[in-house]
């Protein structure tokens, strides 16, 4: 292996994209380990024939249409009457409103780019420091990766072979804990300073005009939760409810003009992924055909002996390898080769699952590199180094949460059957 790996560590450095350098990697392995090639187009055959990878294209496509529009806006203004009354209100407002849009739109450098405008300058307005704001939005971004339609929870269900469904149910009580500690972070921060006075006239003003959003929610996770209908077609149907709702009552958007525009943004994100996922499809393959994960699991076992001594060994591994590799690249090639070695430790493959993208949603945030700190600069005008500073608290709450997430299995299995 270490031809192979010294080639494409080369084209890694030298800026070539990421599908390339793992196809190049796996016709490389094959040849030079004699493996017949055939065995990558069956790999991207099986693929192809996964009947919940029709979800991935659809909620996408139905996440970047209410990023689109002014959905947004409405949604923010019914949280911030509904919620802005209590301590620290704006920020659990905030919280929820983009723990739902990153669910459905997957992709957290997009909430901080279309809601931070926002929930920044609301923040700012309502006495909260600038560097508390860059870092509460900067990490906020990255919320809503656990709870469903999330794209990386149905990827992840292709790639490890478990249950979509089950993994939409785990994600509800580590997400809710995440939310829940970053909120009471919020409270005792010294930095929630101001408090709308509740209106009830203005709460149900903001419920009418956002009375055509409020049921999307409802409709899809209610659907997917209580088994009326699987993820598929819950995909389906938000892709229909969007276009009709934001096309043709609500006429944010022209069905002629943006529909095209915002198909073809939301497709290159999908295409991005699926390219990546049919070329380490092949390459995992090979890994387990020459025992790749097994030779692993030995030399762990010769490091660590306990199931806490791998958990461990297993969150600096993932931190690491979240601050380098984006989160659906991480899914497609580390997660073939920890399973084995988690199941050996008889870590539960849902839990395993919630640790596995608590850490990568973590690692959006991690310095030097995380993707969430460089895209918080660009969209906030603020040094790096800035940036880096103000996230440091919210990791500390993160990294509490990924601990009781990690020790604390039955939290994760809380609603899974």
């Amino acid at each position: 292996m270490t031809l192979p790996l010294i080639i494409t560590s080369f084209l890694a450095v030298m800026g070539i994209p990421l599908f390339i350098i793992i196809s190049l990697l796996t016709i490389i392995c094959f040849h030079y380990y004699d493996v017949e090639l055939s065995a990558i187009g069956i790999e991207v055959y099986r693929l192809s024939a996964t009947p919940t990878l029709m979800a991935i294209p659809m909620f996408t496509f139905s996440g970047f249409l209410i990023a689109a529009s002014e959905a947004p806006n409405r949604l923010f203004k019914l949280f911030q009457e509904g919620l802005g009354w209590f301590p620290g209100g704006i920020a659990l407002m905030s919280l929820i409103l983009v723990s739902i849009f990153t669910a459905f739109t997957g992709a957290s450098g997009i909430t901080i780019i279309a809601l931070g405008g926002v929930i920044y300058p609301i923040l700012i307005k309502n006495g909260y420091s600038d560097e508390f704001a860059t870092g509460f939005v900067s990490t906020s971004g990255s919320l809503g990766l656990l709870f469903a339609p999330s794209l990386p929870l149905i990827l992840y269900g292709i790639i490890a072979n478990v249950s979509i469904d089950d993994l939409f149910l785990a994600g509800i009580a580590p997400g809710i804990l995440i939310i829940f500690l970053l909120y009471l972070f919020t409270v005792f921060s010294k930095n929630s300073i101001k408090r709308t006075k509740f209106s009830k006239e203005r709460f149900i003003a903001a419920c009418r005009e956002a009375k055509l959003e409020i049921p999307l929610g409802p409709l899809v996770l209610g659907g997917i939760y209580s088994g009326l209908f699987t993820a598929v077609e819950a995909s389906t149907i938000s892709v229909f409810y969007c276009v009709f709702v934001l096309c043709f009552l609500r006429k944010d958007l022209s069905f002629k003009e943006d529909i095209p525009r915002v198909m073809s943004e939301s497709m290159m994100l999908v295409g991005s992924i699926l390219i990546i996922l049919c070329s380490a499809m092949g390459l995992t393959n090979f890994l387990i055909d020459e025992e790749i994960p097994m030779k692993a699991l030995a030399f762990i076992s010769e490091i660590v002996e306990t199931k806490i001594g791998f958990l461990i060994l297993l969150n600096i591994f993932l931190l690491i390898i979240g601050c380098v590799m984006d989160i659906y690249s991480a899914i497609i090639v580390i997660v073939p080769l920890i399973i084995p070695i988690a199941t050996k430790f008889d870590v539960h493959p849902i839990h395993l699952a919630m640790i596995f993208l608590t850490n990568l949603e973590i690692g959006y945030l991690t310095p030097p590199v995380g993707i969430n700190l460089f895209i918080s600069s660009y969209r906030f005008n603020k040094p790096i180094e800035f940036v880096y500073r103000s996230v440091l608290p919210y990791l500390v709450v993160l990294i509490i949460a990924l601990l009781i997430i990690t020790y604390i299995p039955e939290l994760s299995l809380l609603w899974v059957p």
